[in-house]
C-alpha cells in the first residue's frame, strides 16, 4: 500500500510540475491562446510530444500524429482535414466549433445573393474601368445614367429560397430570407431538437430534395462534408431545379458536382452558381460569363469568427485536458460532469454489451471506492467517466485499458488539478 501511495503522489507531482503540451498549426488567434494559461499549458508549433493539437485548414495524416495525442481541436466547423474515424479507434477526441464561425458565413451568403441578383460585381467593374477616363462630370454623369440599365437587376422580395441544412448557418440564411421578404423552404432530416425551436415559424419545412428544388428560385447549401452529402447536389438535383434557377454552396466543396454544375450552366438550365470554392472549370466559367461568382474560402475569415472559433477550441481542449469533459466532439458523445473526489477516468470504448460491467469488475479487484460514474453513447461510441474517493493509478487504468473493447483512455487526478 505505501508503494501504491507512493506512486500517486509522483504521478499528482508530475501532472501539477508538467504542462500539459499542445502543439498548432496555422495562425490561431491569440483570444484563444489567452485562455491556455502558462501557468498549466505550454502551446506552440515545435511542442514535442502533444497532449492535443489544435489547428484550422492544416490537413492532418493520421501516421504523423503522435502517439501521445489525446484530443484534436479544429478552430471552425468542417473537419474533413482531420482523419475522424482512424482517430476514434485511437480513443482520440476529435472537437470542432460548430457555430463560432456562423455569423460570417451567413453574411457572407447574404452578399453573395445581392451579388447575384443586382448585377453589383458588373456596375462596379463598369464605374471603375469604362469610366476611369471621363473628367467632365456632367459628361460622368450622362454616361452612367444612359448605361445603367445594362446592370439592371432583380429582387429578392416575394422569391423562394430553399436552404438546405439547418444548422447554426442555415437557420441564419433562412431568418435572413425571411427578412428579405423571400418564401423560405428547408430541408433537413438530421435536424436537431434544439435548432428545430430555434427556426422561425416562416420557414416552410421540405420533406423531400426534390419537392425543394423543384420550388426554388435559390438554392443555399450548409451541410458538413460526410460520406452522406458527398455531391448531394449532383445532375440529377439540378434537372429537378427551375430553369434559371440559382445555387449556392458556401458548406464545403464535395457537397456539390462542379462538373455537373458547369453542364447544368453551359445547358442555360442553371441561372447562376456562386460558392467558396473555387475549381479550374469553375474559374474558366467565370472568366467567360457572368453567371459564376467565386470566393477564396472567406466564409469564416473575419477576425470576430476567428476570434470565436479560436476561444471555443481552447477552451474544449482545456476542459477536456484539466477534466476529461468532452462537448462538441464530433467523434464521441457529450460527457460533462463535475469531478468528485481524487481522482478521474476517463474511458473511450465501444458501445457494445457488458462493457461496464467488465470496467466495474476491474475496480472492484482494486478496492477502488467510486462516488461517481457517468457513461453516454452515440452510435457505436462510448464515454464513460469514473470518479473515485480512492486514489487510482497509471497500473490501474493500464488493465482497464487492455479489456476489449476500450479504445483508449487517461488517468487525472483531480484534486491536484482542481486546486491549479
Amino acid at each position: 500500500m505505501e508503494k501504491r501511495a507512493a506512486a500517486i503522489i509522483a504521478e499528482r507531482l508530475r501532472r501539477v510540475l508538467e504542462l500539459f503540451r499542445i502543439r498548432t498549426y496555422n495562425t490561431i488567434a491569440e483570444a484563444g491562446l489567452q485562455r491556455l494559461s502558462e501557468k498549466l499549458f505550454e502551446v506552440g508549433p515545435d511542442v514535442e510530444r502533444p497532449d492535443a493539437l489544435l489547428l484550422r485548414s492544416h490537413k492532418l495524416d493520421v501516421d504523423s500524429i503522435p502517439d501521445s495525442v489525446l484530443a484534436v481541436a479544429r478552430a471552425g466547423a468542417g473537419y474533413n482535414n482531420i482523419p475522424v474515424e482512424a482517430l476514434t479507434e485511437r480513443g482520440v477526441v476529435v472537437f470542432n466549433t460548430p457555430g463560432a464561425n456562423a455569423n460570417a458565413v451567413a453574411e457572407l451568403v447574404q452578399g453573395a445573393l445581392l451579388i447575384q441578383v443586382r448585377n453589383l460585381l458588373a456596375g462596379m467593374r463598369y464605374s471603375t474601368d469604362e469610366l476611369q477616363d471621363v473628367d467632365d462630370s456632367q459628361e460622368l454623369n450622362r454616361r452612367m445614367e444612359a448605361e445603367k440599365k445594362r446592370f439592371r437587376g432583380e429582387e429578392l422580395n416575394g422569391r423562394t429560397l430553399c436552404v438546405i441544412g439547418l444548422g447554426s448557418i442555415g437557420s441564419r440564411v433562412a431568418h435572413a430570407g425571411v427578412h428579405f421578404g423571400m418564401n423560405v423552404i428547408g430541408y433537413d432530416p438530421w435536424i436537431s431538437v434544439e435548432a428545430a425551436w430555434m427556426l422561425s415559424s416562416q420557414v416552410e419545412q421540405s420533406e423531400s430534395l426534390r419537392s425543394l428544388a423543384e420550388r426554388a428560385d435559390f438554392v443555399s447549401v450548409h451541410v458538413p462534408a460526410v460520406a452522406a452529402t458527398q455531391h448531394l447536389i449532383n445532375a440529377e438535383f439540378l434537372a429537378w431545379m427551375r430553369p434559371h434557377a440559382r445555387l449556392l454552396n458556401f458548406s464545403r466543396a464535395e457537397v456539390v458536382d462542379a462538373d455537373a454544375v458547369v453542364a447544368a450552366l453551359e445547358s442555360d438550365s442553371l441561372g447562376g452558381y456562386s460558392c467558396d470554392f473555387p475549381t479550374p472549370a469553375l474559374i474558366r466559367r467565370a472568366r467567360e460569363c457572368g453567371d459564376v461568382h467565386l470566393f477564396p474560402h472567406l466564409g469564416a475569415s473575419t477576425r470576430e469568427a476567428e476570434i470565436n472559433c479560436s476561444e471555443m477550441a481552447a477552451r474544449q481542449l482545456s476542459q477536456f485536458l484539466r477534466f476529461g469533459h468532452v462537448v462538441n466532439s464530433v467523434n464521441f458523445p457529450r460527457a460533462l460532469t463535475r469531478t468528485q473526489g481524487a481522482s478521474r477516468l476517463v474511458i473511450f470504448n465501444r458501445n457494445i454489451s457488458g462493457m461496464l460491467g467488465r470496467i466495474t469488475d476491474v475496480l472492484t479487484r482494486r478496492g477502488v471506492n467510486v462516488v461517481n460514474m457517468n457513461n453516454k453513447s452515440r452510435s457505436d461510441v462510448a464515454i464513460t467517466l469514473i470518479d473515485s474517493q480512492t486514489p487510482m493509478d497509471e497500473e490501474l487504468m493500464n488493465e482497464v485499458r487492455s479489456i476489449d473493447g476500450v479504445l483508449g483512455g487517461r488517468l487525472i487526478q483531480t484534486d491536484s488539478l482542481e486546486s491549479s
